[in-house]
């Protein structure tokens, strides 16, 4: 849905290709796994996401969320939205 309205909007601009290009893809993304140890001495494997979009305005506010069912995409779309706000 980022994308989309990312390119909705692209196309009233006198964006440059490769400009538009550039803003389409995060800058960074990183990928963790670790472990966690439960209440019952079992292990398990969680997964985390961070995306930097953009760093052209400065410091990055990027997608960070916690929650068992969240997806890397839906972590660049929150890092997207937060380079435009």
């Amino acid at each position: 849905m980022a994308l989309r309205q990312f390119h909705r909007a692209a196309d009233h601009l006198p964006l440059k290709r490769g400009i538009r290009d550039f803003l389409v893809f995060p800058h960074r993304e990183l990928t963790v796994n670790f472990p966690v140890r439960m209440d019952d001495g079992s292990v398990r494997v969680f997964t985390g996401y961070r995306v930097h979009h953009s760093t052209v305005l400065g410091p990055t506010k990027g997608g960070i969320r916690y929650a068992p069912q969240v997806d890397l995409n839906e972590v660049r779309a929150l890092a997207m939205w937060m380079t435009w706000k």
